[in-house]
């Protein structure tokens, strides 16, 4: 089951690595060979290769995991491992970009296109061996995503006008899910979008009402319980998380071999990017996920020694940007606005934010960090996603010139002569940009941004911070001024963005979780996303998606910086690699149907 889980995440640049003793056989493997524990009725069948079993696939992790919540979780780390805990009712092939079966053999829809019903498979089971039945898809929907004490960035994407779909048992084995109008991207976002969650863990902590610290990294390995490829086997902080073969896995390949292959997956934490790059080139390593273009060269060069192979996936759908918090609320703690009134009035002014895109040079960027291997970027949506690219959104090539005329405009001039900005009431044009540390090349973007808008004449007080600090101040404190980070991974499909583009979402990383739209264009995008998913009609669907993505340009509260070529690498002997760029893990995305050859 090709697990997507997909979501807009606040960073998608997490390599993925492996440390020593690749392809040794691990003590910690079940006691039990896999075969030994009862297969669903059908189980599901992969369409791989077979491989062999065994094996331990070591891999570096960069920011440590803040959960491993699916549900309430909102940042790569968190989702690096997650994603192999949990199973949905369906599978996503993302070379294909093809919906697959999963925990659901098999699925209907009614003519008016509202009424689907999914047939689970007989004797399912959750990793501690207990039945998973349709109470537990009820569970999850009606007890957790739609549960109002539950704060979770999933409900954003499964409600229509601010309707909830219904979700009914009709038998223990089967589902209905009604939606209130059309869901275009129904099965890609319902089906293979939302994890299971097991009922008889879970419950208590629902009732209990802490179902938000629930699978939280102080919680003990054994008591994680979910219906993916692995399960925790232990967790030391700032040092490792094994995971271990989930015996009870609902897979098998064609000669009937229970999937995943390797027994184990560790995790091992590593202090920044450069680390992993120097242990995977080191030997040390069996796959590198996320190889800097920067890298290339090298990469390149070494992989003709035959130890490892380097992919070329291409353009992915990673965005970089930076934005403004242009939260107008109070914190309610202090009583003071989240974002100084004076500097508050830059940001939310559109002018402010085109001039500072315009100061931006890109092919700078790609030039110095990415070694000319990506291309500039202004929108939400990349050319790697040719379904549904606009070609045809605003552009802002670097130009210092129409940067200091829109500001001109708004009253923003080199007032004194000293080179340095000032607004209309003599305030010095000045912020705080924060990324996270340990990305190299997002702290080399941050500096080139810093000097970009140093020579339009505003300060930048470039101030790097720990990532889970980082998630932190987006989504909890809001104490921050300018924030450069990535989105990607998830999907394709428009829907897929629903919780950062609706004014509402979660992820609206600018000004999140708002009440009532704060401009008429939020809650233009805010039509035009909820109509955009009532259609099945595709041209209908693109004409609204278009619309957003040319509103997005023209707003930029998300400044986009470039794009950059994807490129992985994995050991020459694993087998049933098939890399792909719509997906942040590129070589690691069907991580259960690899194997080691030998």
């Amino acid at each position: 089951m090709k697990n997507s889980f997909a979501r807009i995440a606040a960073v998608v640049a997490v390599a993925i690595f492996v440390l020593t003793g690749c392809g040794k056989k691990t003590e910690t493997a079940p006691t039990k060979p896999a075969a030994s524990y009862p297969l669903p009725e059908p189980p599901l069948v992969a369409d791989c290769e077979p491989g062999i079993p065994g094996g331990r696939l070591v891999v570096s992790l960069y920011g440590e995991p803040k959960t491993f919540n699916p549900i309430t979780a909102n940042e790569q780390s968190s989702e690096e491992i997650y994603r192999h805990l949990f199973a949905a009712l369906l599978g996503f092939d993302y070379p294909s970009e093809q919906v697959s079966p999963g925990l659901a053999e098999s699925w209907t829809n009614s003519p008016d296109g509202k009424a689907w019903i999914f047939k689970l498979r007989k004797n399912l089971r959750w990793s501690d061996g207990e039945p998973l039945t349709a109470d537990d898809v009820l569970f999850t929907w009606n007890d957790i995503i739609y549960n109002p004490d539950i704060d979770n960035v999933m409900r954003d994407g499964l409600v229509i006008d601010g309707k909830k779909f219904s979700v009914t048992k009709i038998d223990d084995l089967t589902i209905q899910i009604v939606t209130p109008e059309i869901y275009a991207p129904f099965l890609e976002t319902v089906g293979a979008l939302v994890p299971i969650m097991p009922k008889h863990v879970l419950a208590k902590a629902v009732a209990d009402k802490t179902f938000t610290s629930a699978y939280g990294v102080n919680w003990d390995p054994k008591n994680i319980v979910g219906s993916g490829p692995f399960r925790i086997k232990e967790y030391k902080p700032a040092q490792y998380i094994l995971l271990e073969r989930n015996p009870y896995y609902c897979e098998v390949d064609k000669k009937g071999q229970r999937l995943p292959y390797f027994d184990n997956v560790m995790y091992t934490v590593v202090p920044d990017f450069n680390a992993m790059s120097l242990r995977f080139l080191s030997g040390e390593s069996d796959v590198d996920d996320f190889i800097y273009p920067y890298e290339y060269d090298h990469f390149k060069a070494e992989s003709a020694k035959g130890r490892f192979q380097l992919l070329e996936p291409g353009i992915g759908l990673e965005t970089g940007f930076f934005w403004f918090n242009q939260n107008t609320n109070v914190n309610p703690k202090t009583g003071k606005a989240y974002v100084d009134p004076k500097k508050l009035k830059w940001f939310r002014n559109v002018k402010f934010r085109q001039a500072c895109s315009y100061a931006i040079d890109r092919d700078a960027i790609i030039k110095s960090v990415y070694s000319g291997r990506a291309i500039p970027n202004y929108g939400f949506v990349t050319p790697g996603n040719k379904k549904w690219f606009n070609p045809n959104i605003r552009q802002y090539p670097h130009d210092l010139a129409k940067a200091r005329a829109l500001l001109k405009e708004i009253g923003i001039e080199d007032w004194k002569g000293d080179g340095t900005l000032q607004d209309a009431d003599g305030n010095e044009i000045e912020f705080a940009l924060n990324t996270n540390v340990g990305n190299s090349s997002r702290e080399k973007i941050a500096v080139l941004i810093k000097s970009d808008l140093e020579k339009l004449g505003i300060k930048v007080i470039f101030q790097p911070i720990e990532f889970n600090t980082l998630v932190q101040k987006i989504d909890v404190t809001h104490d921050y001024e300018g924030l450069l980070l990535s989105i990607g991974g998830g999907g394709t499909d428009p829907s897929f963005g629903m919780n950062v583009i609706r004014s509402d979402g979660f992820t609206h990383q600018w000004f999140p979780r708002q009440k009532s739209p704060s401009t008429d264009w939020e809650a233009r995008l805010d039509y035009l996303m909820n109509a955009q998913n009532k259609t099945l009609d595709f041209n209908e669907r693109k004409k609204d998606y278009d619309e957003v993505q040319e509103i997005l340009c023209e707003q930029v509260p998300m400044i986009y910086t470039v794009t950059p070529f994807f490129y992985a690498a994995v050991r020459s002997d694993i087998g049933n690699v098939r890399a792909t760029p719509l997906s942040g893990y590129r070589a690691t995305w069907n991580i259960e149907e690899l194997y080691f050859r030998k």
